[in-house]
């Protein structure tokens, strides 16, 4: 339990630095995250979501070791369902191509660190 909480923190941890990252480079690349009602996501926003978002998915993981007899298989179904999910809010926001666009790919993004790093954990270790 303590590996999987140690690994999923650090998986977070990598999640928040690659979409923060891949967030600013979209701003710079003009990419404007502005939603039809004129409010615009924050570059630090994005990072606390992914941050929030990803720590759910470690308790996700820690409750499936817990309580499943196959947490592995498990996980990567709710996660890539809830992946799914998390990609409909993107579309109904009302924002332009580009920041719709974009804010699908760093939800996908955050998915590809997360759920294989959590998954490969939750795995039984052969000796």
């Amino acid at each position: 339990m303590r590996r999987l909480v140690g690994v999923g923190a650090l998986a977070t941890l990598a999640a928040v630095v690659v979409t923060t990252l891949g967030a600013a480079l979209a701003r710079t690349a003009g990419v404007d995250f502005e939603l039809s009602d004129g409010e615009v996501i924050p570059v630090a926003g994005i990072s606390v979501v992914t941050g929030f978002f990803s720590l759910v998915g470690v308790v996700i993981a820690v409750a499936l070791l817990r309580w499943s007899a196959r947490p592995a298989e498990r996980f990567v179904w709710t996660t890539v369902s809830l992946t799914a999910l998390s990609l409909i809010p993107p579309f109904l926001a009302e924002a332009d191509a580009a920041t719709t666009a974009t804010l699908v790919g760093l939800h996908l993004l955050a998915a590809a660190v997360m759920i294989p790093t959590l998954a490969r954990s939750l795995r039984p270790r052969i000796m």
